[in-house]
This record gives structure tokens, sequence and C-alpha cells, in this order.
């Protein structure tokens, strides 16, 4: 069992950054895939960021974040962060980390474990 809790989500304005973190319990933590999610309202979730494993050097980035976030782990704290940085109001969204194992698709949003979910709301 992995138990996920996401912080620092908040309010910014376009151009800014902020740096959200997921806590995760478990020692399993460095082998599983680590994964940022959004979810707009009225839009389906989407993977914005992947981490394949606490040893790996491998990351995924959606291309409407790539070269903004980037992805991170901390063995050491259990907890993997995704700085984001020129923050744009498309970005405003529910960010979500997930784990899994051996996801089938590294990408999609079956991942068998979730957080609750931080909210990012970027004004223009």
């Amino acid at each position: 069992q992995v138990q996920l809790a996401e912080s620092g989500g908040g309010l910014v304005q376009a151009g800014d950054s902020l740096r959200l973190s997921c806590a995760a319990s478990g020692r399993t933590f460095s082998t599983h895939v680590m994964g940022w999610f959004r979810q707009a309202p009225g839009k389906e979730r989407e993977f914005v960021a992947i981490s394949r494993s606490a040893l790996s050097t491998v990351y995924y980035y959606a291309d409407s974040v790539k070269g903004r976030f980037t992805i991170s782990r901390d063995n050491a704290k259990n907890t993997v962060y995704l700085q984001m940085n020129s923050l744009k109001p498309e970005d405003t969204a529910v960010y979500y980390c997930a784990a899994d194992a051996n996801p089938a698709i590294v990408t999609s949003v079956d991942y068998a474990y979730w957080g609750q979910g931080t909210q990012v709301t970027v004004s223009s």
C-alpha cells in the first residue's frame, strides 16, 4: 500500500513559479513510477510529468509543460516534486500525484495510487 499527500498549491500570477510536493509512504517508493497529473474543470485528467524510478534518469513531460516544469525525487524524504516555472492561466487545475509499481502505459491515468490533489490557480 502506498499513500500519497500533495502540498504546495496556491493562487499565483502568470509568470510566477510554484513547487508542488508529494510525500509518499511505503518502502517501495524508490522503485515505483511516480507521476504528476492534472485535471482542469470540465476536462479529463491528463499527465504532466513522470519519473520512472529513483534510479532512473528517464522522465516524460507533456508537450504543454516541457521546458517549464521539472519533476524530481528525494529518496531520503520519500518525496517527489514538481517545479513549475513560467506558469500560465491554462496551467490552472487540480494537480495529483500518482504512483504505480509498473503501469502499462506510464502516461496514462491508470495508476494504482493517487493523492487527494492540490489546487493550482494562475491568474492572468
